[in-house]
């Protein structure tokens, strides 16, 4: 069960409750709700008060990111709120792309002339494309706005999910770590993201699963990740002295040598992420990926995004999570189309350009309480809201008029669940 968060009546952060003891406050009136998502009282009749040092876990993820706040007290390391943030880089990637099919496009027909621009041009130091870049200020938005409602005295993340030194040339010695418990997480959680977590020739799931070599060591294979995928134990035991070829899957070899596009744009972003959170001034603790599943698999706990962050780096190690614990769901959406006007099929302009997005207080994405007096809609409806020019707002596909709405929660650019 997650915690609610708690502020005083100067907005300064304090130790969330659980939320018995929320309703509770509500009720009595000595509290009002602050903050909708993530949930948040206001304390109407308390001024500062002892708080816990709690740390903020990151979990950097290609497609969706894990957080987790553990507070430490005398009983130990706890888990009081956990969270899934879900990128859009996929999106802002295809949108780009897009653009400039469209600007090559208009060059080879009789229409408007883009003249080409020469490839001169410098990117600033540090540099990201705006795809990856996405991550990075989705994470430290959240990192930002949850250290205004709980006091953040550390912050925890995992820098390096794979060592791929190690994976490459298997044979290098001298390396302290590579002996001892963590290089086989490696190497294994690595072909585990990659194939999916199945066996990769009968695609069976949520069974024990081994590393198999693609072409036998007796063939002359060796142990780089190339070379390397997972299969069940039946499978395994079938291919025997065989190539993937020839036991009947050609397509395995060139799959086993694709990189891992997840993995290369997590570790595009790592090291930006870390700059930036250094930059926070709180101190800063990094992990391995390694690491994150030793701790994680030592305490019996199920592979998830945000147990995986409470798990990162060594202070992962005896983190108590409630049953029932279930983060709460964050997915970026964007704030706003750049199109300043739709054209048709022909390429004129079918729309106005952009006004005005705020109407009498409300605009597009805000989460509204509708309190319909009478009508065919007569009762409450939450939902969110599409503004329109006229006073007649689209709401739950039904038009409503603003003077029967209240906000809960403004649009922020996420959607949550």
């Amino acid at each position: 069960m997650q915690r609610v968060f708690v502020v005083d009546k100067n907005r300064d952060p304090l130790m969330p409750c659980h939320p018995a003891r929320a309703r509770e406050l509500l009720k009595n009136g000595r509290a009002k709700v602050f903050r909708r998502y993530p949930f948040t009282i206001i304390l109407l009749d308390r001024e500062g008060g002892d708080v816990q040092p709690v740390t903020l876990k990151i979990d950097p993820g290609s497609k969706t990111t894990g957080l987790a706040l553990v507070a430490d007290s005398k009983r130990g390391k706890r888990v009081v709120w956990a969270g899934e943030l879900n990128h859009r880089g996929e999106q802002i990637k295809a949108a780009l792309l897009s653009r400039k099919q469209l600007r090559r496009g208009r060059r080879s027909r009789k229409t408007r002339y883009r003249q080409p621009r020469f490839d001169n041009r410098r990117h600033a130091e540090g540099w990201i494309p705006p795809s990856l870049q996405s991550r990075v200020d989705n994470v430290l938005t959240w990192a930002g706005r949850l250290s205004r409602f709980i006091p953040i005295c550390n912050i925890s993340m995992e820098l390096v999910k794979f060592d791929t030194q190690a994976m490459q040339n298997p044979e290098i010695s001298g390396v302290e770590y590579q002996q001892g418990v963590l290089m086989g997480y490696e190497v294994r959680e690595y072909l585990l993201e990659k194939w999916g977590r199945k066996c990769a020739y009968c695609g069976a799931t949520d069974i024990p699963l081994e590393i198999e070599h693609v072409i036998p060591k007796s063939r002359g294979g060796s142990n780089r990740v190339s070379n390397l995928t997972i299969a069940c134990t039946e499978c395994n035991q079938r291919k025997g002295n065989q190539t993937a070829e020839e036991f009947g899957y050609p397509a395995i070899q060139g799959k086993a040598k694709q990189p891992l596009k997840d993995v290369a744009a997590v570790n595009t972003t790592r090291w930006t992420l870390y700059r930036r959170l250094r930059q926070c001034g709180l101190p800063l603790e990094v992990g391995t990926g390694a690491r994150t599943k030793y701790n994680r698999t030592k305490q019996n706990y199920p592979k998830e995004h945000w147990i995986d962050a409470a798990c990162v780096g060594v202070s992962g190690e005896k983190v108590y999570i409630a049953s029932g614990t279930t983060p709460l769901v964050v997915k970026a959406t964007g704030r706003q189309s750049r199109i300043m006007c739709r054209p048709d099929k022909y390429g004129f302009p079918r729309t106005k350009a952009k006004q005005g997005r705020v109407h009498y207080g409300f605009q597009t994405g805000d989460i509204v309480l509708a309190t319909i007096p009478e009508g065919k809609h007569t009762g409450l409806h939450i939902g969110r809201v599409a503004v329109r020019n006229r006073p007649s707002f689209r709401l739950n596909d039904f038009d409503v008029h603003p003077k029967y709405l209240k906000v809960l929660h403004h649009a922020d650019g996420y959607s949550y669940q």
